[in-house]
């Protein structure tokens, strides 16, 4: 997370601890919430490719750093597409961000695809360990590449209804934040039905076994593209959102990059090829850092400038010690 983000989140969180208990709780729930939904679509990438390929892509943070780039370089640098449909303050606001949206996931995924294509597909037979570490230089790359784009400043996504939000019970609360949860429980309905489909059952099977799968005809290098598609496309939308909260604070590479290892908690909590996990390891993790901030904010000359970021890890490392899998990961039984 930036400076800048930082001092905001910590801001937001100190303000939060003069509100009544009523109020406290539900600013607490609703940013818990928000984090953990985002964590859960950054986790949801991690599991994909992982499901698929049997590896981890630590390049996630800065695939969703460039992918974040694109938005803003179409909103901002290029205008598209509000130099044909009008500029965009004006009442056509909501549909030049969302097309603009939709065509930066679009370039995402091109970017997830030519990836896999030219250095993961390669790699197939390979030491796990070897692509892992492909992965990692993969990530030095393009976060170079990003931070070079962004030229060390942070950049903003023009978002349409900007910093607005609503009251409830004495509690205020972004819509950025309702819309964070809403795209993950849309993504994770999208992501059960894909399974249940013929592609989505042909994923499975490659995850259990990739030379059985070959064998009964499965095209295991189309799984892995889809794969790396979709988890591009799922980091890139959980870093978007990421930048529109103060958790964020607009699009920074300090920010983006380290989010997905911010998300492995969450990752490694759920269980590396669950699912389900992502979803609750996500919000678990959330709702355990924003509830460490607001609760313990009083206590910072104690446990430090940032502590609430090391609370996941504590979590992720207690339930580690119950359940060495994660909550919903599959227990390997090897012959020693």
């Amino acid at each position: 997370m930036s400076l800048l983000a930082t001092l905001i989140a910590q801001t937001d969180e100190a303000a939060a601890t003069g509100l009544g208990t009523v109020a406290k709780l539900i600013t607490a729930f609703g940013r818990g919430l928000a984090l953990g939904s985002i964590y859960a679509l950054l986790a949801l990438s991690f599991v994909l490719v992982f499901k698929a390929t049997q590896a981890v892509n630590f390049a996630q943070g800065a695939i969703a750093l460039v992918g974040t780039w694109f938005l803003s370089m179409l909103l901002v640098n290029w205008r598209i597409p509000a130099r044909w449909l009008g500029d965009d303050l004006a009442r056509n606001r909501y549909l030049v961000w969302a097309l603009a949206l939709v065509a930066a996931m679009a370039m995402s995924i091109a970017l997830g695809l030519i990836i896999e294509r030219s250095i993961i597909r390669p790699m197939i037979g390979e030491p796990l360990f070897a692509i892992a570490v492909l992965t990692l230089g993969l990530e030095a790359v393009l976060r170079t590449v990003g931070n070079d784009a962004l030229i060390g400043q942070q950049r903003g996504l023009r978002i349409p209804w900007g910093r607005t939000g609503f009251e409830f019970e004495g509690a205020f609360l972004y819509w950025t934040y309702i819309g964070a949860i809403v795209t993950a429980a849309a993504a994770f309905v999208a992501t059960f039905l894909f399974f249940r489909t013929r592609t989505g059952i042909a994923m499975r099977a490659v995850a259990f076994d990739q030379e059985a799968s070959m064998a009964q005809g499965i095209r295991v290098g189309r799984v892995f593209a889809i794969a790396w598609g979709a988890g591009a496309a799922l980091a890139v939308l959980g870093a978007i959102f990421f930048s529109m909260t103060p958790f964020g604070n607009g699009v920074a590479e300090t920010g983006l990059t380290s989010l997905a290892f911010r998300a492995l908690p969450a990752v490694i909590l759920g269980g590396l090829d669950s699912v389900p996990g992502a979803l609750i390891g996500g919000l678990a993790i959330g709702l355990a850092e924003v509830f460490a901030g607001v609760y313990l904010a009083e206590s910072t000359g104690t446990l430090g400038v940032g502590y609430q970021l090391v609370v996941p890890y504590l979590v992720m490392l207690l339930v580690l010690f119950v359940r060495p899998y994660g909550l919903f990961g599959t227990e390997e039984i090897r012959r020693v």
